[in-house]
């Protein structure tokens, strides 16, 4: 794992990507810090983080769109998948010189709050612990960009379809307002959710019979409770999806001034299971 770790960080600097990672990431973070910060005076550099997440949207599909597909590309995922190390740990490796990479513009942003104490007024704690849920949300993102450029072997495909799907997660709390709130149309939705589930397993394990086992199991028991307390499923699926929010953990950080611990595990978990999803996905492609 530590050889394609290195190998990856080394080819991040060793061209333009990393440079540019870093260099859009400070540019546009640093734009919010003078206008909110320096110009109109918040003492709080948390605001500015919360408010400049959306570069992670343009940058992280910058970073994430070569991890894999262009290993595919050059043919070169052939000698990685009959190397003697593991899917796993190939995997583990690049998600690591990514998130390395992602480290490098947050440990500048470090010196925003130190700035800001220095002329008199700062939130040091919140700044700081905002940081780190950034880094967090940051690392979610770049491993799902990672999923998704194992995905292709064409770099802009793997890139617009990470930026798009960044950009979904970015405006969730938004999408939401547009979900209908009545019980039918909820137990509706969790219909299609479970054909969405079971379309999903039938991809990642090629079994039919799995995918319509759970398929029907899922249809049964959606029918059931909606016939025995339908009230169950009156805006069921805004507040179940609520859950799922990228940008809320890192609003109770900024705004709230509350440490999260929950979504933190969250981001991580979240992070965790995409690293687990891009594995599987070589592997598979590796036995075929």
């Amino acid at each position: 794992m530590s050889a394609i770790f290195k190998r990856d960080l080394r080819s991040y600097f060793s061209g333009m990507i990393g440079y540019v990672f870093i260099a859009i990431s400070l540019a546009f973070v640093g734009i919010y810090f003078m206008a909110l910060n320096l110009i109109n005076g918040y003492p709080y550099f948390s605001y500015t983080l919360a408010s400049s997440a959306m570069f992670f949207v343009v940058c992280v599909p910058i970073l994430t769109m070569r991890s894999m597909a262009e290993e595919r590309r050059t043919k070169t995922d052939q000698l990685l998948l009959t190397s003697p190390v593991s899917v796993g740990a190939i995997v583990t490796g690049k998600f690591l010189a990514m998130a390395v990479v992602l480290a490098v513009p947050m440990v500048i942003l470090c010196a925003c709050p130190l700035l800001m104490w220095s002329a008199g007024a700062a939130g040091i704690a919140s700044d700081y612990a905002t940081l780190l849920a950034m880094y967090c949300m940051g690392c979610m993102f770049i491993a799902i960009g990672m999923f998704i450029s194992s995905l292709t072997e064409n770099q802009v495909i793997a890139a617009v379809v990470t930026l798009f799907v960044l950009l979904i997660l970015y405006m969730w709390d938004d999408l939401l307002n547009f979900l209908p709130t009545t019980i039918t149309a909820n137990m509706i939705g969790c219909l299609i959710a479970i054909v969405i589930i079971a379309l999903l397993l039938y991809l990642m394990s090629g079994s039919p019979n799995l995918a319509m086992i759970v398929a029907i199991i899922g249809a049964v028991a959606v029918i059931a409770v909606y016939f025995v307390d339908s009230s169950l499923f009156e805006s069921l699926l805004p507040n179940a999806l609520s859950v799922l929010s990228a940008t809320a953990v890192l609003d109770t950080f900024a705004f709230d001034f509350v440490f999260n611990w929950p979504g933190l595990v969250f981001y991580l978990s979240v992070a965790a299971l995409f690293v687990f999803l891009t594995a599987q996905t070589v592997q598979k492609r590796r036995w075929n």
